[in-house]
């Protein structure tokens, strides 16, 4: 296995996004969601309302297993394309329909629990740009 010193930077940059989001505590990911995609595209990823995500964002925190896991796999993500985007571009593409995803929103997807989905386009489009 390759260390640190020798992974290539576009591999050990996922690496580090996904330490980010595992290593994350909850009350702070969501408010760092919220701050890069607004509570109301992360109510709709989540699945629950703007007022829930705001007392999460507060400290909170989720206490469901697939509200948590949600929490987490876009938290990398959103991680993952903060390495070459703006909080507005990575908002827009987690909005916007992707050809990557059958013209549906990253955020839809993730609200299904198609978490695999999103990070294989997130990766596509970072790929491109």
């Amino acid at each position: 296995m390759a260390s640190a010193l020798t992974t290539p930077a576009p591999r050990r940059k996922r690496q580090q996004a996904h330490v980010r989001a595992v290593e994350a505590d909850l009350g702070p990911a969501v408010k760092s969601l919220v701050d890069t995609l607004g509570k109301a595209l992360v109510a709709v990823i989540v699945g629950r309302d703007v007022k829930t995500v705001s007392r999460w964002a507060a400290g909170q925190g989720p206490s469901g297993n697939d509200e948590q896991r949600r929490i987490i796999d876009t938290l990398q993500i959103v991680e993952l394309m903060l390495i070459g985007d703006s909080p507005s571009v990575v908002r827009a593409w987690f909005m916007g329909m992707n050809p990557q995803l059958d013209d549906e929103s990253p955020a839809e997807v993730l609200a299904e629990g198609r978490a695999r989905e999103v990070m294989r386009a997130a990766r596509a489009y970072m790929d491109v740009g």
